[in-house]
């Protein structure tokens, strides 16, 4: 299969949020369902460097490394005797700077990236490691951060974090009767044990309405994976209902 992008992700902080599974039920493409871990549906904020880039393997020259905050859920597809897990993405945001990059997401892809003002801090000192992703658009500055440990740990079988994680598809909604599935590659990541967490993040002003909830909520739990590189199958699956 080729590979149309090539990347690193790396540093990738995702605060999950427990909710109700109807509130997504209006962002669900066809063909797909949403899924869950023992019960219960899972919305994540996701902070993360997108580094290196190449399509086709050529490197991208100035625009090939950004910072990447996005909104998703989790999905998956039941394609013959395969059930495929993915995700849906409500939002993904990048610098201003990167408003090509968004351009071609939006078009090949039929994401949903928009740009922002972005900065992003990593420090690695003594045996912990922190990072914090920050955005500012609209009225207010957002961020994300963490603070863990700087030694890597495996991924526990069968939990939560795996679930989180282990998401190798993509589902966009083309329109209410066609969905487009893409692949995403990636191993196995390793992960720190995260010590601390700060979130400032106005989720009505940023993702609408269905979502003002969340700036009462403390998230149900806070991971961060050390990263690796990644690539993305050229060409999507149309799935359309007839």
């Amino acid at each position: 299969m080729v590979k149309f992008l090539k990347a690193r992700w790396d540093n990738i902080v995702i605060a999950n949020y427990k909710i109700d599974s109807s509130i997504l039920l209006p962002y669900l493409p066809h063909g797909v369902e949403i899924d869950t871990f023992k019960g219960d549906t899972f919305l994540s904020l996701v902070g993360f460097g997108f580094n290196k880039s190449r399509i086709f393997g050529i490197p991208i020259p100035i625009f090939g490394s950004f910072e990447e905050v996005n909104l998703r859920f989790y999905v998956k597809r039941t394609d013959g005797k395969t059930i495929k897990r993915g995700v849906v993405f409500i939002s993904e945001i990048i610098p201003k700077s990167h408003a090509i990059v968004s351009f071609m997401a939006n078009q090949l892809y039929k994401e949903h990236y928009s740009t922002a003002k972005m900065g992003s801090v990593l420090k690695i000192e003594n045996g912990m490691k922190s990072m914090s992703y920050s955005w500012n658009k609209g009225k207010k500055l957002h961020s994300i951060a963490c603070q863990c440990n700087n030694e890597a740990t495996e991924i526990e079988v069968g939990g939560l974090e795996e679930f989180i994680y282990e998401h190798y598809f993509g589902y966009t909604k083309a329109s209410e009767k066609e969905t487009w599935e893409y692949r995403v590659n990636h191993p196995r990541w390793q992960t720190n044990i995260v010590t601390d967490y700060q979130i400032v993040c106005d989720f009505g002003e940023q993702y609408g309405a269905n979502f003002e909830f969340l700036n009462a909520e403390t998230p149900y739990s806070i991971y961060n994976a050390l990263g690796s590189a990644v690539s993305i199958n050229w060409g999507i699956e149309k799935i359309t209902q007839l």
